[in-house]
């Protein structure tokens, strides 16, 4: 086979339609444009597809924004294994304030979770409400302990209605 020989296949390529050639040719007079308006004249309709003459646009009038926010969603304060490592000394106690003492976390009461990149070479005893499967283990290796704390409130409590600190300390003394 050579360049010459090559071929499309039959059906696959189609005449252009050409219009405004009479009225013979099927494509004649108007040209498939219609009668006056905006869209006869040259240069019309070329607003795109946004553009609805005039007329408020669609999606300026339908009220929601796009996507879709979980209001139930529990967002957790996240550490890494490697900070740890840097910021703590060899058999200290890592918890939510000792975790804001040193400037990991934003709020000692919020839900935290350690996350396993890099590597632990002390011994900790972490504290937290999450931690992933290779950051349990990075911490049991190098000798230290995990200890998995329940969230206060869940679910809808802990988005439609805060509690005071005061109440969040009542709800875990109650949990132990």
């Amino acid at each position: 086979m050579k360049l010459h020989d090559l071929k499309p296949d039959a059906g696959s390529r189609r005449k252009r339609k050409r219009v405004g050639r009479g009225i013979a040719a099927g494509g004649g007079k108007t040209a498939g444009r219609g009668h006056k308006g905006q869209g006869a004249r040259s240069g019309g309709s070329g607003k795109g597809p946004y553009f609805e003459g005039g007329q408020l646009p669609l999606v300026r009038r339908l009220p929601f924004k796009r996507g879709f926010t979980n209001i139930f969603a529990i967002s957790y304060q996240e550490v890494n294994v490697d900070a740890l490592n840097e910021r703590f000394e060899d058999g200290a106690v890592v918890n939510g304030e000792s975790l804001l003492a040193v400037g990991l976390v934003r709020k000692a009461d919020a839900p935290i979770k350690i996350l396993g990149r890099g590597e632990l070479d002390k011994k900790l005893e972490v504290h937290a409400n999450k931690f992933t499967k290779s950051a349990a283990a990075k911490i049991e290796e190098a000798g230290g302990s995990v200890n998995r704390h329940a969230l206060a409130v869940t679910g809808a409590r802990a988005t439609v209605k805060k509690l005071r600190k005061a109440e969040l300390k009542a709800l875990a003394a109650a949990a132990e």
